[in-house]
């Protein structure tokens, strides 16, 4: 099995389908990227789970930058 992406540009907030690009392969064209194992077997409720908890790592500035991340404000 591939793995999917979901992909939006800077400045898309999601509100419409065409904000997001999705496809087998990552998109090097948009600014932010998500991957989705489809062999892991994950449940929308697992997905819905880490984007909590990737919303949570980006709101502590202090793991922010310690994991390398170069983003402003």
């Amino acid at each position: 099995m591939a793995d999917h992406f979901v992909s939006l540009n800077r400045g898309e907030q999601g509100f419409t389908s065409t904000d997001f690009t999705t496809a087998t392969v990552s998109t090097a064209g948009d600014a932010i990227e998500l991957r989705v194992a489809d062999a892991a077997g994950l449940s929308k409720k697992d997905i819905q789970i880490a984007l909590e908890a990737f919303e949570r790592f980006f709101q502590n500035w202090q793991q922010v930058v310690a994991a390398g991340f170069v983003v402003s404000g």
